[in-house]
Formats: C-alpha cells, structure tokens, sequence
C-alpha cells in the first residue's frame, strides 16, 4: 500500500466519522439536548475528509514498474508525456491517470487447454512449403516500450495484447514456416526460422510501440496420418540402417576369414619351402657324407693294400681268425698238412 491509498483510506474514515458525528448531532437536537460542541467537531472532521479526499483525487503514485499516461479533457486529450515512478499531482476531475506495465509479459498460444491465455487449443496451425500442416506451439515475451506508453494508448489503449500481439505472431509464424519444407523445419532450418519469426516479430512490434523481449518456438507436432507417415518412414530407415550394418558385418567377417585364410596359406608355403629347403640341405649333407666315406674307404684300402704288400703274413692271420669260430676241434694225423688249404699269400710282382 502506497501513500496515496493510505490517505484515501483516511479520507475514507473520515467521512464516515463526519458521518456519524452528524448523525449524532441531529439526534441530540431532536431531543433538545445541546449539539454545539458536536457541530464544531463535525464541522472539523468534514474539513479534513475534504481536504483529504482532494488529496487522494489528485496525488498519483507510480510504481517502478509502470508509465502512467494523463488523460485529461484538454486538449490533446493526453498529457504528451508518461508519469515515471514516483509521487505525481494531477488536478482532480479534470484528469485522470492510466498505468502500463513496462514488465515482461508472456503471450502463449497451445494445444494443451491449460497453458496459454486463451481456453482450449490455441496452436498455430501452419503449412509448409511442400504442403505439409504442422502444428506449433509457441511462446511471446515481450514488454510495453517504457518511452512510446502514450503512443500505444493513443492508438491501442488496453487492447495490444488482442489487437497485436496475437494476431501478428500467429501471422508471422504461419508467413515464415510456408519458406521451408518440413524436413528443414523439422531438423536443418528450424534455428533459421526461429530467427526469421523473432526478427520479424521484433520490427512489428517496435512499429507498434512494443519491445520482443524472446520468442519460443515451444513445441512442433504433425496431424495423426502425417506423424504416422513419419514414424514408418523412421522405422524403414532404421531397418534399412541395420541391414547395411550386418551387410557390413558380414564383409568384415569375409574379409577376416579371407585373411585367415590367406595367412594359413602363407604359413603353410613358408612351411612347405623350408621342408624342401631342409630335405635338400639333408640330401647334399647325405651326398657329401658318402663322398667323404667314400673317399675314406679309397683311402683306408690304399693302406691296408700297403700294409699287405709290406706284410704277407696279415692275410693268413685273418684267414685263420674268420675259420676259427667254426671250428671245435680238429684231429690232424701226424705228418700230414693241414685238411684245408692255406691261401697262397706268395705275392705276384706286377
């Protein structure tokens, strides 16, 4: 409660005092009882509830967050320029002052009944450039332009929220969703058009004497056979989506075998070309060894042909020690010679 409401509460008690007071006084006169002291005070208490009923018709005060604009039936019928907050005179009768708000106001226009200003559903029906209806849900903050008050109430007074706000953000919405198709209003263009709407609301409004404070673009939904549409599009890209994924997955599994594969195969030629590589170096190992037996052999003969020419006596050494295993015993008649022969060890010359 302000100044001004306090002294036209005061007015407003002192009138009903003097009120009283002078229904007192008739009362007494009418019993011939003396009313003099009463009438003074009557008198007293009218003056001041005049006084103060003066007071409260012509004092003003403005809160900080309203402009008050001074009717008054000279003329212009409006003082030029607003009230700004504070404690303002005016002349009584002669004018009277009307306040605007200059705080952010919300304007919501939805499909859900409880939401915005007005009952029911209040969505934005809009098409877009290739036909398609969408429905929209949108939010308008704003204010009233703190410098232009007398302006807006020479030419809206009350009435900008029905007369502008309304009418110009379904307008300009319905204007900007019919540029884009809606695939882009949907998904790539959508920050685009929120931009466009809250560039061209924002002009509308300034020629109007009012200030866009934000615009929400809330919600975006389709009619049920467009949603519908929609949904089985979305469900045929995803499966279209998944059987490129396991297309993808069963070429990465052929390409994996293929690799194993061939690695399998690497491995069993480098296993196969070291087998033959190991069988050749064995085989000239083998060949070399017999070459060195052999040449062991030749060599071994040489000396024990040589050790036979120089000793003649070897042979029927080693005659007698292979004939001695298979023979017990043997009688030998004295004087005669031996039952087998010795071999001839008498060497020829050559």
């Amino acid at each position: 409660m302000n100044i001004v409401d306090v002294i036209r509460s005061l007015a407003g008690f002192a009138w009903l005092g003097a009120i009283g007071l002078g229904v007192l006084a008739v009362a007494r006169v009418s019993r011939n009882q003396g009313a003099k002291g009463i009438s003074t005070t009557v008198v007293l208490v009218l003056v001041v509830a005049i006084v103060l009923s003066a007071l409260g018709a012509g004092l003003v005060y403005v809160e900080s967050n309203e402009r008050g604009v001074v009717k008054t039936i000279r003329a212009g019928g409006v003082r030029p320029e607003a009230l700004s907050p504070g404690l303002h005179w005016i002349v009584p009768i002669v004018e009277q002052v009307v306040t605007y708000s200059i705080s952010n106001q919300t304007y919501t226009m939805s499909a859900v009944a409880t939401e915005g200003q007005l009952q029911g559903d209040d969505s934005i029906r809009a098409r877009t450039k290739d036909g398609q209806e969408i429905i929209i849900d949108a939010s308008v903050i704003y204010r009233v332009d703190p410098i232009k008050v007398v302006q807006l109430h020479i030419i809206w007074q009350s009435n900008y929220q029905d007369g502008i706000v309304r009418p110009e953000a379904r307008g300009i919405i319905r204007d900007a969703v019919s540029q884009y198709g809606v695939e882009e209003v949907v998904s790539t263009k959508r920050a685009e058009m929120v931009q466009t709407i809250t560039d061209e609301l924002s002009a509308t409004f300034s020629k109007n004497n009012l200030e866009l404070v934000d615009f929400i673009l809330r919600d975006l939904h389709f009619s049920e056979g467009y949603a519908a549409a929609v949904e089985q599009k979305q469900i045929a890209e995803q499966q279209a989506q998944q059987a490129k994924l396991t297309v993808e997955q069963k070429k990465q599994e052929a390409e994996q075998a293929r690799q194993t594969a061939q690695g399998q195969a690497d491995a069993a030629v480098i296993a196969a070309q070291g087998a033959a590589d190991s069988a050749v170096i064995a085989a000239k190992g083998a060949a070399e060894a017999q070459i060195i037996q052999a040449e062991a052999q030749a060599e071994a003969n040489a000396l024990i042909g040589q050790s036979i020419k120089e000793n003649p006596e070897i042979l029927q050494y080693q005659y007698i020690l292979k004939l001695a295993p298979g023979v017990q015993t043997i009688f030998i008649p004295s004087g005669n010679q031996f039952i087998l022969p010795l071999p001839n060890t008498t060497v020829t010359p050559q």
